[in-house]
């Protein structure tokens, strides 16, 4: 008797732990300085996402170095590195076929000052403020 399909909900659950498993994976050889490249162990890097493709046949990993390291030498660095990253989690994740690795950097701490510095611009805030003043008029 063949397996009983996974629903479409089933299947996106298990990518995000598949997903998360990696990210684990990934920042603990960092963290213990598995990786044996001058950039990479001179860095504290952050692993803060890893994003599955359905058929789990690739992640793509969000990295953001600490402390002012350069973002594009340490994505460089890992992409030298992948080959040894990607047996590394084969082996811990216990998966049928490991995922090929990718690395990009994350942008997403650009993009949120960014659009704090948006909603602190005086004009902005007085936009807010007339949307408020609107809200409440309406209500009363």
């Amino acid at each position: 008797m063949g397996k009983t399909p996974h629903t479409p909900e089933q299947q996106s659950v298990r990518v995000l732990k598949v997903g998360e498993r990696v990210r684990h994976i990934l920042s603990e050889l960092l963290a213990r300085g598995e990786v044996h490249d001058d950039v990479v162990s001179a860095s504290h890097i952050s692993v803060t996402e890893v994003r599955m493709t359905p058929d789990l046949r690739n992640a793509t990993a969000y990295i953001k170095p600490l402390l002012g390291a350069g973002d594009d030498d340490v994505v460089h660095a890992l992409r030298q590195n992948t080959a040894f990253l990607q047996r590394e989690v084969a082996q811990r994740l216990g998966l049928k076929f490991a995922p090929k690795l990718r690395f990009r950097k994350d942008e997403s701490f650009a993009e949120a000052d960014r659009i704090e510095a948006l909603l602190r611009d005086p004009k902005v805030a007085r936009d807010l403020e007339d949307d408020l003043d609107d809200d409440l008029e309406d209500d009363g």
